[in-house]
């Protein structure tokens, strides 16, 4: 049974395993989001890149930039495999690539990033943390519809990790979309769906739960795994 991961580490070993089952069972096309505001990429990047680690020199990592890029050979030190930026010509894919991951490519990047799609071909492909959806770039009419509908939908989100006010949002395939509720100790699973719950669906998930809790004697929970984690990323960052 799926578990909620109590620590980044964990949820990254989690999101591993999850996107190594989508692939065994043939999707190429996936998506990895591990949702908290303060993440940085890289090292969230430097240890998903372990799921290839068989494939050696036959995966490619691409940045959202050249100078993104450089930044992570920097840091990870001398690698089997090529890191760049989306668009350098230096990145261009080879025949013998057989995976590729994608890390945060943003709605600046979109053209680039359905090319790169398009060229890879069955090969899998993975997008780490994007955020190809944003407002202020496509918009929220037509275009971002048609983005969505296009391109968005022909990827499966194998896994996703999101805090919310007291709960969690997690899909960790194979298994569906599910909400969690943070108890005193521990977070319990309270709904399991088809589709990614949002907006008002969510509520009313949420809503339900907290409506047949209301008579039984409460304990205010403890400080959860997800707000300790956002303190420390935040402090990080600064």
């Amino acid at each position: 049974m799926t578990e909620i991961p109590k620590t980044l580490e964990a949820a990254i070993a989690q999101s591993r395993e999850a996107t190594q089952a989508a692939i065994a069972d043939g999707l190429t096309r996936l998506q990895v989001e591990l949702v908290f505001p303060e993440l940085k990429p890289m090292p969230v990047a430097q240890q998903f890149i372990e799921v290839f680690a068989d494939l050696g020199s036959h995966i490619k990592v691409y940045f959202p930039d050249a100078g993104a890029a450089a930044l992570a050979r920097r840091d990870w030190g001398e690698l089997p495999f090529e890191v760049r930026g989306i668009g350098e010509i230096k990145g261009k894919m080879q025949p013998d690539d057989q995976a590729f991951i994608l890390v945060a490519p943003s709605s600046v990047e979109v053209v680039e990033v359905e090319k790169i799609c398009e060229e890879a071909g069955d090969r899998p492909l993975i997008m780490l943390n994007p955020c190809l959806e944003d407002i202020s770039t496509i918009g929220i009419g037509y275009a971002g519809r048609q983005l969505r509908e296009r391109f968005l939908s022909t990827f499966e989100t194998c896994y996703y990790l999101r805090p919310l006010e007291q709960a969690a949002l997690l899909r960790c395939y194979p298994s569906p979309w599910q909400v969690w509720l943070e108890n005193q100790d521990d977070y319990q699973l309270i709904a399991e769906v088809a589709q990614k719950p949002v907006g008002e669906d969510l509520d009313r998930l949420l809503a339900k739960e907290t409506s047949e809790n209301t008579d039984q004697p409460t304990t205010p929970p403890k400080t959860g795994f997800f707000k300790d984690l956002q303190r420390l990323l935040k402090a990080l960052g600064q």
